[in-house]
């Protein structure tokens, strides 16, 4: 698995705290807040691949475009940006060694704090 950060997305993450489109949540609320595979699905059907990709931070090219396995890190609800998404999944690349995602979020969650 080569999962890298996915530039896009975190544009689109960076665009969406610069437009105020953000939950200030606490850390542990993201088992909460996360969508549902249901929700997931819904979006998908309505909005397409290449939407869904745009709310997750990580994307493995060897998966195909049209699987949820390609995508991961998730920082948000499709409709805004949570604290605690972005604070769970710098810890979770952390974890597993995916540095770029870690810094990545890291600069992201500064952004969410600075534009409080």
């Amino acid at each position: 698995m080569a999962v890298r950060l996915n530039r896009a997305a975190l544009e689109h993450a960076r665009s969406l705290v610069r437009d105020g489109k953000v939950v200030r949540d606490e850390r542990d609320d993201w088992s909460e807040h996360a969508p549902s595979a249901d929700e997931e699905n819904m979006f998908i059907d309505g909005d397409g691949w290449t939407q869904y990709g745009r709310w997750h931070l990580g994307v493995d090219e060897d998966d195909r475009r049209d699987t949820k396995q390609r995508y991961s890190f998730p920082y948000g609800d499709f409709t805004k940006v949570h604290r605690c998404a972005v604070i769970s999944l710098e810890s979770r690349a952390g974890q597993y060694d995916h540095d770029d995602i870690r810094d990545a979020s890291k600069k992201l969650l500064e952004l969410i704090d600075e534009e409080e």
